[in-house]
């Protein structure tokens, strides 16, 4: 059962939280717009595009996604620290309540903020990022945007392999094609073709200049000719380079593309295996660094609430560092991806039972 100090702590918390959302969200609008208006004119957006489509439908929904760990922290600081400062956690403490239970509406709200981050990270964010990318490779940066890829070799089954010299994603056009099939360590059948292009409607690649060599021991079968329609496991989405491409996947695409990585082996596993971990245990977040921001903040210190605050806003820019950079390692320098994800988060997990053990009883 809640009682009236729970519904009381519950609501200050909810509603620091919203107003420091709603206060950031703001800054953010403000100094993004002020860095990107030169594009925006640049390339023809209108004010209608840029606040809808870019900001209210996907630059807000990513930066508040993104952001949480930082909004929860610096919520949990400031409040209690100001009913710390107004010596409102002492008789708390001292009529009989433990700690342990003063945590209870903390961990309720922090429990809310968790599922609404998890639901966001699977159902909402990959679409609003959708908006998010799409205007962004139209209106901000289209010329940075890279729809060719080189040297492709990719494994499309356990017995296929492909390659082309270029891809243009755009046009959905490569040359120097190559299909190799093997039967073990004996090849049995090269495809090769100098142009290749994909039909979006029926769906299937068309090969032109092609020329095929079947191989049945000593035998070989030559054929050639102008244009060769055939179904392959590929896509044109699966040559795609732009930036954060996977974080626009929903979580079957995403399953999906691990699923064919793990045949094709194209070097991306780490990126795919990143972004599914994050999406899963970075909410968890919400509970550790609301226990961190209690332990911190509900002692009166002779600082105040800025000192509180100001040491809450280091320790959460720490975190995001922390989670930046364990994620380059994964990406560039083959950390395990499950290891970079866990790595922030049980850090912190142990400063939070340390501060814990810290706090007033």
């Amino acid at each position: 059962m809640l009682k009236i100090i729970d519904r009381y702590i519950m609501k200050k918390y909810l509603s620091t939280f919203v107003f420091t959302v709603a206060i950031f969200c703001v800054v953010i609008v403000i100094f993004d717009i002020s860095e990107k208006i030169d594009d925006f004119n640049k390339y023809g957006a209108t004010m209608t595009q840029v606040f809808f489509q870019y900001y209210a439908l996907g630059s807000l929904p990513f930066f508040i996604n993104m952001l949480t760990p930082l909004f929860n922290f610096i919520a949990v600081i400031f409040f209690t620290s100001k009913m710390a400062d107004q010596t409102e956690i002492v008789p708390i403490l001292s009529g009989g309540m433990s700690f342990n239970r003063l945590l209870r509406p903390y961990m309720i709200c922090a429990g809310l903020i968790f599922a609404m981050t998890l639901i966001s990270n699977i159902y909402v964010i990959p679409y609003t990022n959708k908006y998010k990318v799409n205007f962004e490779n139209v209106y901000v940066k289209p010329n940075k945007v890279s729809t060719t890829s080189s040297s492709i070799h990719m494994q499309v089954d356990s017995n296929t392999y492909v390659y082309m010299g270029s891809f243009d994603t755009k046009s959905k056009v490569g040359y120097n094609f190559s299909l190799e099939k093997f039967d073990g360590d004996k090849m049995i059948e090269k495809l090769m073709a100098e142009r290749v292009t994909w039909d979006s409607v029926a769906s299937k690649w068309s090969l032109h200049t092609f020329t095929n060599r079947e191989i049945n021991g000593f035998k070989e079968k030559m054929l050639s000719g102008e244009k060769r329609d055939t179904t392959l496991d590929m896509r044109p989405q699966d040559f795609e380079s732009y930036e954060n491409v996977f974080t626009t996947m929903d979580q079957k695409e995403l399953n999906e593309r691990i699923s064919k990585e793990e045949v094709r082996g194209t070097g991306m596993m780490n990126e795919l295996l990143l972004e599914k971990y994050k999406r899963i245990i970075n909410p968890f977040s919400a509970f550790i660094l609301t226990l961190i921001g209690v332990s911190l903040s509900s002692k009166k210190v002779r600082g105040g609430i800025g000192l509180s605050l100001g040491l809450g806003i280091g320790l959460s820019c720490i975190y995001i560092v922390l989670e930046r950079f364990s994620s380059m390692f994964s990406i560039k320098g083959g950390l395990d991806p499950l290891i970079s994800v866990l790595i922030p988060n049980v850090i912190f997990l142990i400063l939070s039972f340390y501060l814990l053990k810290k706090a007033p009883k």
